[in-house]
């Protein structure tokens, strides 16, 4: 309860509104052998982990694409929240898992489906590609925002 104060007042104080804070999740190794897949088992088969399908994006703080794309998934989160998780890997602080995919060009997608093989991107893609990326990886289809 102290924490959910605490990220409260510190919204409140920064002038962001909870609709703006952020939807991304943020992934260190140990969050992606819980909740994506447990690599260290040795085996050869995927086996995701999730109950809902998810994107990684493996990224570093000092890329012009991943900066540029971060806002864009940010997004994302927030308008598929609740059917998809959105992660984020900073490939310096977690270069196990940027040689575990052989991460060699950022930003990179990962998009886990909740069964099947993961597909990987590689670039900049504009939200457009993505949400085709999404209704075709993961089947979630969007309704069309009503017109005036």
């Amino acid at each position: 309860m102290k924490k959910l104060s605490f990220l409260l007042l510190c919204i409140i104080c920064t002038g962001v509104s909870a609709a703006q804070a952020h939807k991304t999740i943020n992934m260190t190794r140990k969050d992606f052998i819980e909740k994506v897949m447990d690599y260290e088992k040795g085996t050869d088969k995927w086996i995701y982990r999730g109950d809902k399908p998810c994107i990684i994006d493996f990224y570093t703080t000092w890329c012009g694409p991943c900066k540029r794309l971060a806002p864009i998934l940010e997004e994302l989160a927030a308008e598929y929240e609740g059917e998809i998780y959105i992660y984020k890997v900073d490939t310096e602080r977690e270069p196990e898992l940027a040689g575990l995919f052989g991460i060699r060009s950022i930003p990179t997608l990962l998009f886990c489906p909740m069964e099947g093989t993961p597909q990987m991107s590689r670039g900049l893609m504009p939200k457009e590609t993505l949400v085709k990326a999404i209704e075709e990886v993961f089947g979630i289809k969007k309704e069309a925002p009503a017109t005036k």
